[in-house]
C-alpha cells in the first residue's frame, strides 16, 4: 500500500520538476511560465525503497468563483483530500512569501500531516530562504534540489514517518512481481482520448470516471499535460489518458502548446486504443482526419466518439453521412466504430466501452497461416498482380508476423514494385475475409534475393 503524497505550493516553485524526479520520468510539462500545471497528475514512485503515490497539483491561485484559477485551486484541494501527507514546496531562493503563508493556513485547516521542502537549495544564497521556512510552523524544512536530485534521502526519511509498514519495498518484491505476468492475466488497457481543442475530451473522461478528474470549461486548451487516471470496466483495468487538444501545426506558436502536443503524441504512442473525440456539429473536418491518420500510422486501434450528439436533430441522416465520410476519407481504417454520445448528458455512453473492447480485440487478432494462404490463393485468382517491366510479380505465400496491430508478411519476387492500389486491394480483402474492421493493417513485403544480381 503506497503512501499518497500531494505536492503543493505556489506556482513556479518546482512542483512538477520534483514530481518528474520522484516518478523517474518526464510526465509533467516543466516550464518557467507560472501556472503551467492545471490538472492533478498521479505517478507511482520508488523513493529509495519507499513506495509512493505522488500527486502533482496546480498552485493556489485566487480568482472569481467558477473562473479557471478557482477551478485549478479546486483540483489542488481535491488532491489534498486524497493525500496521506502533503509535501509543501517553497522556493528557497525567494524565501517565504505571502502566497506561502496563505497555502500554509489552508494546509493547517486540512488537518493533514505536512512536510516542508525548500526547493532550489543548490546554491549558497538559498540557505537563508530555506531557514525562513521554519517560520511556517511545520517543523524543520528539507533542503533539496529537484533539478539536481539533492536532498532526496532526507526527503525519504521525513516521509517514511507517515508511511504504513507495507509501503516499504522488500528485497524479495522483485521475485513477487515476476509472478504477476502469469498467462491468462490481462494487462491494463491503455486508452487515450484525443481530438481538437474544446470538443469535450475532459468532459468525456469525467463522465467515464464519475468524478471531476479533469478541468473542464468553455475555454479552449484548458488541458496541458496528459492526465492519467486508473479505472475499471467490467473487471478490466483501464489506464485513461486525457490529452491536450491538437490544433493544426501552422497555428501552434507558443512553446507551452508545443509541449502539450508532444505530451499528447507520447500518450498516443503508448496507448492500445485511442478514442478520437469529434464535435457532432463539425465532425471530420481536416484536423480530425489528420489526427486519425496519425493514429493509424502509429498502429493504434481507433474508435470515433462523436460528442454533443444531443444537439443533433436529424440523427439518422447525420449518422449515415458520418459512416460514409469515414469510409471514404479514411480508407486506411475502413469500418472504424462510430459512437454518437453526449458527455454532458451521458447519452450513448453505454455504447462507448463495448466499442473500445471490440476494437482492442480486433487489434489483437491472429489469423492462422493456412487460412491466410487459402485467402491469398483466392485473392490472386480473382485479381492477379500487374506485370512490372514485362515480368510478372509472384506472391508465393503469406503469414502473420505479429498482432497489435495485425501485421502480415508477404513473400515473393519483385514485391517492392507492387503498386499502392494492389496493396489496398489485399488489405481491404483481408478486412472482409477475417473480420478486421477499423484496425490499421500493415503489410511487410519480403522479396526473394536474386542470386545473379551481382
Amino acid at each position: 500500500m503506497p503512501l499518497t503524497v500531494a505536492i503543493v505550493g505556489r506556482p513556479n516553485v518546482g512542483k512538477s520538476t520534483l514530481f518528474n524526479r520522484l516518478a523517474g520520468k518526464r510526465l509533467a510539462i516543466v516550464d518557467d511560465t507560472p501556472g503551467v500545471t492545471r490538472d492533478r497528475s498521479f505517478a507511482e514512485s520508488n523513493l529509495l525503497g519507499l513506495h509512493l503515490r505522488v500527486i502533482d497539483t496546480a498552485g493556489f491561485e485566487e480568482g472569481p468563483v467558477e473562473s479557471l484559477p478557482s477551478r485549478m485551486t479546486g483540483q489542488t484541494i481535491a488532491a489534498i483530500g486524497e493525500a496521506d501527507v502533503c509535501l509543501f514546496v517553497v522556493d528557497a531562493r525567494a524565501g517565504v512569501t505571502a502566497g506561502d503563508e496563505i497555502i500554509a493556513n489552508a494546509l493547517r485547516k486540512s488537518g493533514k500531516p505536512v512536510v516542508v521542502a525548500a526547493n532550489k537549495s543548490e546554491g549558497l544564497r538559498a540557505h537563508a530562504g530555506a531557514n525562513e521556512a521554519f517560520a511556517l510552523g511545520f517543523g524543520e524544512p528539507i533542503a533539496l534540489s529537484a533539478e539536481h536530485a539533492l536532498g532526496l534521502e532526507e526527503l525519504r526519511d521525513a516521509l517514511a514517518v507517515f508511511a504504513p509498514e507495507d509501503a516499504f519495498f522488500r528485497d524479495d518484491d522483485d521475485d513477487d512481481e515476476e509472478g504477476e505476468g502469469e498467462e491468462g492475466v490481462l494487462r491494463p488497457l491503455r486508452l487515450a482520448i484525443v481530438g481538437r481543442p474544446n470538443v469535450g475530451k475532459s468532459s468525456l473522461l469525467n463522465r467515464m470516471l464519475g468524478e471531476e478528474r479533469s478541468l473542464t470549461g468553455p475555454e479552449a486548451g484548458i488541458t496541458r499535460d496528459a492526465v492519467l487516471a486508473e479505472w475499471r470496466y467490467e473487471g478490466r483495468e483501464i489506464l485513461l489518458h486525457d490529452t491536450a487538444g491538437m490544433r493544426r501545426k501552422a497555428r501552434i506558436e507558443e512553446k507551452l502548446e508545443k509541449l502539450s502536443v508532444q505530451s499528447t503524441l507520447h500518450a498516443v504512442r503508448f496507448a492500445d486504443c485511442v478514442v478520437v473525440v469529434m464535435d457532432a456539429n463539425d465532425a471530420l473536418e481536416k484536423q480530425d482526419l489528420t489526427i486519425a491518420d496519425l493514429i493509424s500510422r502509429e498502429g493504434r486501434a481507433i474508435v470515433f466518439g462523436v460528442n454533443k450528439w444531443d444537439t443533433i436533430k436529424d440523427r439518422g441522416a447525420a449518422m449515415k453521412e458520418l459512416r460514409e465520410r469515414v469510409d471514404r476519407l479514411l480508407p486506411q481504417v475502413t469500418g472504424t466504430p462510430i459512437v454518437p454520445l453526449s458527455a454532458l448528458t451521458g447519452e450513448g455512453m453505454e455504447r462507448l466501452m463495448p466499442a473500445v473492447m471490440e476494437a482492442e480485440r480486433v487489434w489483437n487478432k491472429r489469423v492462422p497461416t493456412a487460412a491466410l494462404n487459402r485467402f491469398l490463393e483466392d485473392a490472386l485468382s480473382r485479381h492477379p498482380p500487374p506485370a512490372i517491366h514485362g515480368r510478372r510479380v509472384r506472391i508465393r505465400y503469406m503469414t502473420q508476423a505479429k498482432a497489435r496491430p495485425p501485421t502480415f508478411a508477404l513473400f515473393g519476387n519483385q514485391l517492392q514494385a507492387l503498386p499502392e492500389s494492389y496493396l489496398r486491394y489485399l488489405t481491404n480483402a483481408m478486412r472482409n475475409a477475417f473480420g478486421l474492421p477499423g484496425t490499421p493493417i500493415r503489410l511487410s513485403l519480403r522479396s526473394n534475393k536474386n542470386p545473379y544480381a551481382d
